[in-house]
């Protein structure tokens, strides 16, 4: 009896077959694949690799710093002139209220001159005035002591007639003579006196006007003397004349800047930064800086909010002792904090940044013969190191040299 033969459905023909055709589709999703995206060789010598890491990020900026003394006077000539005589010059150290130049000026001089003519004019007729005063009492004294006389003697003439004349001894018109002297002589003894008062009160007034006057003047002449002794410049404090800006001959305008002494007692460190950092920097922040060898610290203590050529300064004091031999005007390399050191994945800086603005990278794969471009997220940087926010992990990595040749192709055959 026949039995009917079964075909094998997956014969080795067939099986040859289809393992042919999902090898030819791989190959031609991978061509598809890989003519999609761009790529450039680079050769691997030219770049420059670094390795993603997970550490402390440590906020800072490096800016320059110079020694200068804790506290500068500044000399200001109080007096304008010419100056006739340098005493002491830049470099030299001076005490308080020495001599350091002399100025000349003949116009504040001769006013000074005038003045003291005007004073003693006024110690004249003041002195007059009072003289004058005294004579007028003696005088009106006087005439008052000759009056009391005629009048005690036109009294007695007078009382004499009433008598007489009640007795019909004289005649009315001799009693009304003798009636009408005494009372003339009466009214014109409270003339005199009344012309007196008023002459005393005159000439107090004259005394107290021409006191005033003196006074005021006197006060100009010693203001004007002092003037004239700010002629003489002298130190105002103790410390260092670091410059004196001014030689023999040479015109002085007042208020005009003529030099400067250091307190030589404490240093500081003043430093300049850039203008992206104002809102960041206040009065606590800590910063460092290596002197012969060892670390010092430094606090801001201050900060100048003017900003001039993109920059502002801060004054920063050294938190323990000054090092020793460090000099004012020397500069030195400080490391300033922006803020607490923190946990994080670190990518080393470069130009790639240039680049990129940090949004993407080249990573590179496994086998390190290929870079691939990848986004990413970078935060806060230091002179070292980016942190990563997003894209990266640690162990990874990444070219940080610069990609300006890379024309940002997708993917880059390292050779």
């Amino acid at each position: 009896m026949d039995r009917p033969i079964k075909k094998k459905r997956f014969t080795p023909q067939r099986i040859a077959l289809g393992i042919g055709i999902v090898a030819f589709l791989i190959f031609a999703v991978r061509t598809i694949l890989n003519g999609s995206q761009s790529t450039l060789n680079v050769q691997r010598d030219k770049i420059t690799v670094s390795k993603v890491e997970r550490g402390v990020f440590d906020e800072f900026i490096v800016v320059t710093g110079v020694v200068q003394p804790l506290r500068t006077y500044q000399l200001d000539a109080v007096e304008g002139g010419y100056v006739a005589e340098k005493v002491l010059d830049g470099g030299a150290s001076v005490k308080k209220g020495d001599l350091i130049l002399k100025l000349e000026n003949q116009r504040l001089m001769l006013d000074y001159v005038n003045r003291e003519t005007e004073m003693y004019d006024l110690i004249n007729n003041l002195e007059n005035t009072r003289l004058r005063l005294r004579q007028d009492k003696f005088t009106l004294k006087k005439t008052l002591s000759e009056l009391e006389y005629q009048i005690q003697q036109a009294k007695d003439d007078h009382d004499r007639n009433a008598k007489l004349y009640a007795d019909k001894v004289v005649s009315a018109q001799e009693f009304n003579r003798t009636r009408i002297t005494y009372e003339r002589l009466v009214q014109q003894r409270e003339i005199e006196i009344e012309n007196q008062k008023f002459q005393e009160e005159n000439s107090l007034t004259q005394i107290k006007q021409l006191e005033g006057t003196l006074d005021r003047t006197k006060l100009n002449l010693t203001m004007m003397k002092e003037n004239l002794a700010n002629l003489s410049v002298r130190a105002p404090v103790g410390g260092l004349l670091s410059r004196v800006d001014v030689e023999i001959g040479q015109s002085i305008t007042a208020g005009q800047n003529i030099g400067q002494i250091d307190d030589v007692n404490g240093f500081k460190m003043r430093v300049e930064v850039d203008e992206h950092y104002i809102s960041r920097i206040f009065p606590g922040l800590e910063g460092s800086f290596e002197f012969s060898g060892s670390s010092h610290k430094l606090v801001v203590y201050k900060v100048y909010p003017e900003v001039r050529n993109g920059r502002f300064e801060v004054d920063m004091s050294f938190a323990a002792a000054v090092p020793a031999g460090i000099r004012r005007g020397q500069s030195v390399p400080v490391r300033l904090q922006l803020g607490k050191p923190a946990e994080a994945t670190l990518l080393a800086s470069g130009g790639f940044f240039s680049s990129t603005g940090g949004n993407w990278v080249y990573v590179l794969n496994e086998g390190n013969n290929k870079a691939v471009k990848r986004n990413i997220s970078l935060g806060r940087k230091n002179p070292q190191f980016y942190e990563v926010l997003d894209g990266l992990q640690a162990g990874e990595s990444v070219i940080t040299s610069s990609y300006d040749n890379f024309d940002e192709k997708d993917v880059l055959n390292l050779q």
